[in-house]
């Protein structure tokens, strides 16, 4: 097809051309004759060409199939959830490594009964974690949320059960160093336990057992924070039933802290009232004050010994009529004057038989002036007799 054009303006760069009907066409310069100027016509021929057409379509189409290829028949696959292990307290999942196809992985998070429990750090190199403090006995529902630039993928949900106190399976052991028939002894009480034993420190190893702390396995489950205790603790679980404390059987651990059976908390408790009893105080004589009798006093200060008064007088027949009583007992003040009163030096003793004379001698005169009888003193006994006719003197007499 041919076209006349007219040059209208010809500017650095692009040229201005106008058609019959005088419409505008900018023409880029560098297409036409180096020779023109305002007012020149030219011709231009415009054809279409199916070769070339053809050709970039057949690029195009493989562009797209090769895209196709690489990014549109492979998809991200859903995250696969499984348990691994569970105990009492603690729980172990696992999953298969995750396929992200040609997509962008953005984020691999895990939930916990609806709610976040946490973020997976490194999701293609880690395909395990492990989720502590949990309840004993109490069913979980975890489920894993796979973020990538295709699109979001989540897992089927996965229920999982903690284990009573009585279930021993959830028992993973990693024996470390000790005899041989330690080791074979420990291997037996665990099947009977139905625990797991495993040669490596793993994620899901629930107790380090050894009698040495020594060697790299000991050293990683330190590391990873994995209970070291001795094989006794193995027997205890077996002992009891059911799963004990790990406290007692660490290795420096003292054996007087293991609990052995339910009860071994209340047979201590009878020793240690029975200790706390003899530190009740109790009060000295010393320091216990007695209130005086009617007819006695007490004593203030030493060297005073009271002297109860004389008996009234009494006649011949009064005094065969007399019953002796039995003493009243006594206190321990009296008593404490009975002692003080034996260690009284002989010069004491002397001054108080004065005394006693002098009393005498004032009721006697108090009787004579009421003109009651008065009763006479049996005299001391004599070493040697008085009587003339009997001769004999103290060494004479056989005792």
């Amino acid at each position: 097809m041919l076209v006349s054009l007219t040059v209208g303006k010809v500017d650095a760069g692009v040229a201005v051309l106008l058609t019959e009907d005088k419409r505008l066409i900018e023409f880029p310069s560098i297409l036409l004759p180096p020779d023109i100027s305002s007012g020149s016509i030219v011709d231009i021929t415009v054809a279409r060409n199916h070769t070339k057409e053809s050709d970039a379509a057949a690029a195009f189409h493989a562009l797209q199939s090769t895209i196709y290829r690489t990014f549109g028949q492979r998809t991200p696959s859903p995250p696969i959830l499984r348990c691994r292990n569970a105990t009492q307290t603690s729980v172990v999942l696992e999953w298969d490594p995750i396929d992200i196809a040609t997509a962008e992985l953005r984020s691999l998070t895990l939930y916990r009964n609806g709610s976040k429990a946490g973020t997976i750090p490194k999701p293609t190199e880690v395909h395990s974690t492990k989720l502590s403090g949990l309840a004993v006995d109490t069913e979980y529902v975890f489920h894993l949320v796979l973020r990538t630039s295709a699109g979001t993928y989540s897992s089927e949900k996965l229920k999982v059960q903690t284990h009573k106190m009585t279930d021993l399976s959830g028992i993973t052991i990693t024996p470390g160093h000790m005899p041989a028939a330690l080791r074979e002894s420990l291997q037996k009480s665990a099947e009977r336990i139905g625990a797991k034993i495993v040669d490596t420190v793993r994620i899901d190893t629930t107790h380090f057992v050894c009698t040495e702390g020594r060697g790299p396995a000991w050293e990683k489950a330190v590391e990873n924070n994995i209970p070291v205790v001795v094989p006794d603790w193995i027997k205890g679980c077996e002992r009891e039933g059911r799963i004990v404390g790990v406290r007692g059987y660490y290795l420096n651990a003292d054996p007087r802290l293991r609990q052995i059976g339910p009860g071994s908390s209340q047979q201590q408790q009878p020793p240690q009232q029975q200790q706390q009893q003899p530190r009740s105080p109790i009060a000295s004589p010393r320091t216990e004050v007695t209130p005086p009798t009617p007819d006695r006093h007490m004593a203030e200060g030493d060297g005073y010994n009271p002297v109860a008064p004389p008996p009234p007088p009494k006649d011949d027949g009064d005094e065969k009529s007399d019953v002796t009583t039995p003493p009243e007992p006594k206190t321990q003040a009296e008593e404490q004057k009975v002692r003080t009163g034996d260690l009284k030096p002989a010069a004491e003793e002397s001054e108080e038989d004065s005394e006693e004379e002098d009393e005498d001698a004032e009721s006697k005169a108090k009787a004579a002036e009421a003109g009651l009888p008065i009763r006479q003193k049996p005299p001391p006994p004599a070493v040697e007799d008085e009587d003339d006719d009997d001769k004999a003197s103290f060494q004479d007499i056989k005792l």
